[in-house]
Formats: structure tokens, C-alpha cells, sequence
């Protein structure tokens, strides 16, 4: 039994061991998460600024999304789809957007 209770302490102190740096790294980011708590006005459960576009998309165009949703398929489809309906005078593309036609 004595050999038994040793060897679980030896694995024990061992698995310790391998947990310290863990747990001292936790500890570090916790103190400099509340270090941080409110400079800059911004906290840790701020959500990030949305991503600035470049000069893509003009103004009034319409979305792939909203055209796959009014279309009744999926977004990533409208790349096949797009060209077709080109053709067809459906839609016209300008510049890096597309725009359904009018009438």
C-alpha cells in the first residue's frame, strides 16, 4: 500500500510541476486584465470596432447577402449566378458591386 500511495504522490508532484507555469501565466494575465480595466475607456468584454472597407461597395448597391436571401439561395452561390444574370439584364455590375436592374 505504501508503494502505491508513493507513486500517486510522486504523479501528483510531478503533474504540480507541469501546472505551475499555467497557473503563474494565469495569474499574470489576470492581474494585467484588471490592471487594464477601464484605461482607455474600453474593456475586456468590448466588442472590437467593426472592420474598416476599403472603397469597395458603393453606397445604395445591394448586398450579396440580400440578394441571395431574396433570390432563396445561398450567398457563396450568387458567383455562379451573377454573370447569367448579367446576361439575362437582371442585374449589372459596377465596379466591385452589383445592382438589380430597375424596371
Amino acid at each position: 500500500m505504501t508503494d502505491f500511495l508513493d507513486e500517486k504522490r510522486q504523479e501528483i508532484a510531478q503533474r504540480l510541476k507541469e501546472l505551475k507555469p499555467a497557473v503563474d501565466e494565469f495569474a499574470r494575465l489576470e492581474a494585467a486584465a484588471s490592471a487594464l480595466k477601464g484605461v482607455g475607456g474600453s474593456s475586456a468584454t468590448a466588442t472590437p470596432a467593426p472592420r474598416r472597407r476599403g472603397p469597395g461597395r458603393p453606397r445604395g448597391s445591394v448586398h450579396r447577402q440580400e440578394l441571395a436571401a431574396k433570390m432563396g439561395i445561398k450567398q457563396n452561390y450568387l458567383y455562379r449566378v451573377l454573370p447569367g444574370l448579367e446576361q439575362e439584364k437582371k442585374v449589372s455590375k459596377q465596379g466591385r458591386g452589383w445592382h438589380p436592374r430597375k424596371g
